[in-house]
């Protein structure tokens, strides 16, 4: 299965992955190829409800491809700052919003050397190339744990096979490969127990 067969049947794709990945090609890709209107999601988000632009966002017409940040606030809010601006039965009515718009999250990734020597090259932080490992793993856990909600299609941005053949004139490149995490689940509120009060 490629990415274009994926999203055949998708009006919205909601695009996200840590820091590193190359996210632009496949967004274009998803505009030249298949008629996407490309939205970038703004990083302010509101104090009182952060997922108010995204909501906003699903309320566009036609077939969408988010460039999104809102799995970024899962997985980057609480190795920064300690907590997430966005709570996670927040993130679950997202998604349950997406795949009621016949929608899918597409994560991004690619492999954590690849990231580290991307970020060292824009002259990242020893801090931000130390967090790499952990955010390519906290970015495994939130989508698998959104997928329990809406489907998610994981993308290598950098096959590890290397390039395949060129395509015959007038085809357009292959699209990457893609996994899908797309079984419903029973829905679970949070992936954290609760902790009784200590009186």
């Amino acid at each position: 299965m490629n990415l274009d067969h994926a999203v055949a049947q998708r009006r919205t794709l909601i695009v996200e992955g840590c820091d590193g990945v190359r996210r632009e090609e496949l967004l274009t890709g998803l505009a030249d190829r298949h008629g996407y209107t490309v939205t970038r999601a703004s990083a302010d988000l509101p104090h009182v409800d952060p997922v108010r632009p995204y909501r906003e966002i699903l309320q566009h017409s036609g077939v969408l491809a988010v460039d999104a940040g809102l799995v970024g606030e899962l997985v980057y809010g609480p190795l920064r700052r300690g907590h997430s601006r966005v709570s996670w039965i927040q993130a679950y009515d997202f998604a349950e919003a997406v795949a009621e718009r016949d929608g899918a999250f597409v994560h991004v990734t690619a492999p954590v050397t690849v990231l580290e020597d991307r970020l060292a090259a824009r002259g990242a932080s020893a801090a931000d190339l130390a967090e790499i490992g952990a955010a390519v793993t906290g970015y495994d856990h939130a989508f698998s744990t959104l997928a329990q909600h809406a489907p998610v299609l994981t993308v290598d941005d950098e096959p590890l096979t290397g390039p395949g053949p060129d395509p015959r004139p007038g085809e357009a490149d292959p699209a990457p490969p893609v996994a899908s995490y797309a079984r419903r689940l029973p829905r679970v509120r949070s992936p954290v127990p609760c902790r009784a009060p200590h009186l």
